[in-house]
């Protein structure tokens, strides 16, 4: 298997080697680039990340930087429903919410758009919580190109962020937020850090699984 060594990997070029994978199982390319699945009993949930990573010549890092300089990798996996036919399994982790660093910083200058602003998300189908194989089901580019989408995720970062600066980071429920969310990150009930999350139905518009015109604010801009 090819590995491209380097971090400045122009996006187009990434997104057709990516798709170069479609119907593979990623899961013995993880052994093929060392990456833990599984290891005393615990699944490295970002395993598949990590496979695409390397195939792309990315080493693991865990910097909030864009992963490739000018874009950002995400990899999501997908439930195969009754009719054959496969849906989002769950949102998307975004960035880590630094509470100093988002009162700080509006949206512009967040990690957030950095995050956002340039992406390539890829598609795995779940088959188990085994996972002893997930094939790869398809990449899509996203841009903030478009303004109704941008606006509303503008707006739900500026309404969590002033959750923090008002009444602090432990205020925040995962309820706030149309497209991202935040809610909390880690192991465990007791988890304290937080992080930004695409809903389900945005990311099934970034991967061109759903009309955008079935998420609900856009529906209400339509009908006024």
């Amino acid at each position: 298997m090819l590995t491209i060594q380097t971090q400045t990997l122009p996006r187009a070029e990434a997104l057709r080697r990516i798709r170069l994978l479609s119907g593979k199982d990623l899961r013995p390319l993880a052994g093929q680039y060392g990456i833990t699945v599984w290891k005393n009993g615990k699944k490295n949930k970002g395993w598949a990340g990590h496979v695409i990573e390397r195939y792309l010549g990315l080493p693991q890092n865990s910097r909030q930087a864009a992963d490739f300089g000018s874009w950002e990798l995400k990899v999501v996996p997908l439930r195969r429903a009754s009719d054959g036919t496969v849906r989002i399994k769950e949102s998307m982790a975004i960035t880590m919410i630094e509470p100093a660093e988002v009162a700080a910083s509006k949206f512009a200058d967040s990690h957030l758009y950095d995050k956002l602003r340039s992406l390539i998300v890829v598609a795995r189908v779940f088959e188990n919580v085994e996972d002893t194989s997930s094939i790869l089901h398809s990449a899509a580019e996203f841009d903030l190109d478009n303004p109704s989408v941008r606006k509303q995720v503008e707006a739900d970062y500026e309404t969590i962020r002033a959750i923090i600066r008002t009444k602090g980071v432990d205020a925040l429920i995962g309820e706030v937020g149309e497209y991202v969310q935040a809610r909390t990150k880690g192991r465990g009930h007791g988890s304290t850090s937080r992080a930004f999350y695409a809903r389900a139905r945005f990311v099934a518009h970034i991967l061109n699984l759903q009309k955008l015109a079935w998420m609900p604010h856009v529906i209400a801009e339509r009908n006024t």
